[in-house]
């Protein structure tokens, strides 16, 4: 049976070890979209927009996909108290989040788009799935000269939430209800499953 070609329509390293982990290599693409937030905009309601865009993006990108292609775009981020937390700014907005998070319950919510490319997908609106994966870490009362560590380390600069939950901050996290893939950045076992039932399954 040949492979079904993929197209990951992310630049998070994350996603892309998650579906290497499970045999996929995709074509990698990076959409340029505007990820500020709208107003009054939900955290849930905000990943499954940004999956969406970004898929979008990809999709009509001239020469990103071929007919036939799966495309996956994601997005990930943390709610505490209703607030999202997206990526910190510098290290001090990154060490004041974590602050925020320790000892205390948060949600992170994964949005992901799959569909189909076909041959008018580019211009025009995409059939596909859309869906939000949502889960919730509990955090231990880390001490502050582990977070301040943490932080020197560089690893919360470019994630959600200030944290990465399979590297330095897995010591930080006393529980997971959810999937932990999409804590990572991406439902791999949905997402194949959702391509699987668009009749392209990912391997």
């Amino acid at each position: 049976m040949a492979t079904t070609h993929v197209v990951l329509g992310s630049g998070s390293p994350r996603r892309l070890e998650l579906l290497r982990a499970v045999g996929v290599e995709p074509r990698v693409v990076s959409p340029d979209i505007d990820e500020s937030v709208m107003p009054a905009e939900s955290p849930v309601d905000y990943v499954r927009r940004l999956a969406s865009a970004k898929l979008d993006a990809v999709l009509r990108e001239v020469g990103a996909v071929s007919v036939g292609a799966v495309v996956i775009a994601a997005d990930t981020t943390v709610e505490i108290d209703g607030e999202i937390l997206g990526k910190p700014v510098d290290d001090a907005d990154a060490m004041a989040m974590l602050m925020r998070l320790r000892g205390r319950e948060h949600r992170v919510h994964t949005g992901f788009a799959v569909a189909v490319a076909g041959p008018g997908c580019r211009g025009v609106d995409w059939e596909g799935h859309v869906e939000v994966v949502s889960s919730t870490v509990e955090f231990r009362a880390v001490p502050i000269p582990d977070l301040i560590a943490y932080v020197d380390s560089g690893e919360p600069r470019d994630k959600a939430g200030a944290y990465a939950i399979q590297g330095g901050a897995a010591g930080f996290v006393v529980r997971v209800d959810g999937d932990i893939d999409a804590v990572i950045g991406l439902p791999v076992e949905r997402v194949s499953a959702v391509a699987a039932s668009l009749g392209s399954p990912l391997t």
